[in-house]
């Protein structure tokens, strides 16, 4: 070999060793398991269809997930007709409506909450704020609504004249033995068909079933709502983020804070394998910490569907005696939505049915939940 052949290889050689160590030094502290080329998607609670569509556009366009995600529950925080999240939502029994929300974000494994927030509509940037300009976690009540401030966030009336009426006649109607009695001339259909939708079929009376006003209908049977929003994407590169946010369940104690801003159990999201979040009951999530237990049971190599299932059964099996049906079944609904790295994903719910919302290649849509229990 001649020395000008010899002093070609070495180079070669030496720009191959080179990248070949880059390239390890980058896994060791990186994601080992990062695709170089993966697919897009975007999984939400079935009132996030929207949502899915507009963080799906934003990350193609080039955005952070956590900005994608962010944005994407920003519409149904904005919707008035939405009344279990941000403007509209429903209120505590004081009649204010407080929001819960959070952010993680998986590169960086960092995250960011606010709970029990007054007078912000978009709990979910807020947190996204606490996430990206504070060493915090998780800030609440007048010291997040100061935060917020700060950072510029318009302080509003977020109680509707619809969520109002639902809160006044809830009040009404819980007891015959107060002071407060529902106006006999109402006839606020929309009310009463909220009260309608949420009636226990095993405790339900014909004259509630054929009700025409909201006055004829007594909260004492019907679900209290605990609806949230919460929805998680992945890039092509398999960066995750996620977010939940909520009014929590409706009429609870001031100063109530459910499952959605703590992180583990309202949302979770590990870089190298996936996210999970949560909507229902936020108490018997906070007592299993669901969602961490679900990403590390997909660490363990269960699929999405796999883990989800898993972590119903465990919740269905510790409940106390007070929160089953007379067949000892869990007696509230609690759905989780999962995403893993390959790019599977799932709907698991206490109840069946249930829908979920999902936006990748193949389009915008709902899809089914799998359920632990089916209602006949």
């Amino acid at each position: 070999m001649s020395d000008v052949s010899r002093r070609a290889f070495m180079h070669v050689a030496g720009v191959a060793a080179a990248v070949v160590g880059a390239t390890s030094t980058n896994a060791a502290v990186g994601n080992p398991s990062r695709p170089t080329a993966g697919k897009i998607k975007v999984v939400s609670s079935a009132n996030g269809l929207e949502a899915t569509r507009k963080a799906y556009e934003m990350i193609l366009a080039g955005s952070d997930p956590a900005d994608a995600v962010v944005a994407g529950v920003g519409i149904v925080e904005d919707d008035p007709n939405d009344t279990s999240v941000g403007y509209g939502g429903l209120p505590n029994e004081r009649g204010i409506v407080e929001l819960d929300a959070a952010v993680m974000h998986g590169p960086t494994h960092r995250a960011g909450a606010v709970a029990s927030l007054q007078n912000i509509r978009h709990p979910a940037l807020v947190a996204l704020k606490v996430m990206r300009r504070t060493d915090h976690v998780l800030l609440v009540g007048a010291g997040a609504l100061d935060f917020a401030k700060a950072h510029g966030f318009p302080e509003e009336n977020l109680l509707t004249e619809l969520s109002r009426k639902i809160w006044l006649r809830w009040k009404e109607t819980l007891s015959d033995k107060d002071d407060w009695m529902p106006d006999p001339a109402d006839n606020d259909i929309p009310v009463a068909d909220f009260f309608r939708s949420r009636s226990v079929p095993l405790v339900q009376s014909a004259a509630t079933r054929d009700v025409k006003v909201a006055s004829d209908i007594s909260p004492m049977k019907f679900r209290r709502p605990t609806g949230t929003i919460h929805c998680a994407g992945m890039t092509r590169l398999g960066d995750f983020a996620c977010t939940t946010t909520t009014s929590g369940l409706a009429f609870k104690i001031p100063g109530r804070v459910g499952d959605s801003p703590i992180i583990g159990a309202g949302l979770y999201c590990d870089n190298e394998i996936g996210s999970c979040g949560s909507t229902g009951l936020g108490e018997v999530n906070l007592q299993n910490l669901c969602s961490f237990a679900a990403v590390e049971l997909m660490r363990n190599g269960a699929s999405p569907e796999e883990a989800g299932m898993e972590v119903l059964r465990r919740v269905a099996k510790k409940i106390e005696p007070r929160l089953r049906d007379k067949d000892g079944h869990p007696d509230f609904g609690l759905i989780f939505y999962l995403l893993a790295k390959d790019g599977r994903h799932a709907g698991v719910t206490m109840w069946g049915p249930e829908k979920f919302s999902v936006t990748d290649e193949n389009g915008t849509r709902h899809e089914d939940c799998t359920a632990l229990f089916t209602r006949p």
